[in-house]
C-alpha cells in the first residue's frame, strides 16, 4: 500500500493530521517511521519556505508521498509574531504553557480593540523531491487576555473566537475542525491525495 508521511514527530500535531486522513487510501505514518531521515531545521522566514524545505527533503528518503506543514500565529499588535517562531516562540525546548505565557505578557497592555491576530497554516505536499501541491490557509481572532480552555495545544487557549466569545480551548474540537486554519488546508490536502492517489497509483 501507498504510503501518505506526515513530516513531523510531534504527536498531538500528528493525531490532529491523522483525523483529517481517515479517508485516503493509503497507510498514513510519521518521520518517527521513517528511517535515516534527516532533523530539519526550520529557518525560512515564511510558512510555506518551512512547509516546503520539509516536504521536499523528507521526499527523497521515502517512497512514499510526504505532507508537511507549517503553522503558527500572527499577532497584529506585535508586528506578525510569534509568526514563524511559534513553537519556539519563548525559547528552544520550551512548552506550550511557556509561550502562551510570554504572549500574554507581551500583549498585557494592548487594547481589546487592537489583539486582533490569525493562526496561519501551509501545507506543502512532495514526492520523489518534487513539490505537488501548496496550500495555505488562515483563520482570523483575536488574542484573550488569560488563558481559557483545556482543549487543543499550543495557543488555542488564548486564540479568541469573536463569534462565539470564547477561545479553541474552550470551543473545543467540534468546532474548531470547522473554521481552524489548519482544518481548511487539511480538507484541500485531503482532495488533493485522494485525487493524486488515484491518478497515479490507481487507489
Amino acid at each position: 500500500m501507498i504510503e501518505v508521511v506526515i513530516a513531523t514527530k510531534n504527536d498531538k500535531k500528528l493525531r490532529e493530521l491523522k483525523r483529517y486522513l481517515k479517508s485516503v487510501k493509503a497507510r498514513v505514518i510519521s518521520l518517527k517511521d521513517v528511517s535515516g531521515a534527516p532533523a530539519i531545521k526550520e529557518d525560512k522566514n515564511t510558512f510555506k519556505g518551512n512547509a516546503i524545505k520539509k516536504a521536499v527533503t523528507i521526499s527523497k528518503f521515502t517512497k512514499g508521498v510526504v505532507l508537511a506543514d507549517d503553522s503558527g500565529l500572527c499577532v497584529d499588535a506585535l508586528g506578525g509574531e510569534p509568526g514563524v517562531k511559534s513553537a519556539r516562540f519563548a525559547g528552544p525546548n520550551k512548552k506550550d504553557h511557556d509561550n502562551n505565557t510570554k504572549l500574554l505578557k507581551l500583549t498585557k497592555r494592548v487594547p481589546a480593540g487592537k489583539r486582533t491576530a490569525r493562526f496561519v497554516c501551509a501545507i506543502a505536499i512532495a514526492h520523489n523531491g518534487k513539490v505537488l501541491n501548496i496550500i495555505e490557509e488562515h483563520c482570523s481572532g483575536r488574542i484573550a487576555d488569560s488563558v481559557k480552555g483545556r482543549h487543543g495545544f499550543g495557543y488555542d487557549p488564548l486564540f479568541l473566537i469573536p463569534k462565539y466569545k470564547k477561545t479553541f480551548g474552550e470551543l473545543g474540537l467540534k468546532v474548531k475542525d470547522k473554521m481552524s486554519h489548519r482544518s481548511k488546508a487539511l480538507k484541500k490536502a485531503r482532495a488533493f491525495l485522494k485525487t493524486y492517489l488515484y491518478r497515479v497509483h490507481n487507489v
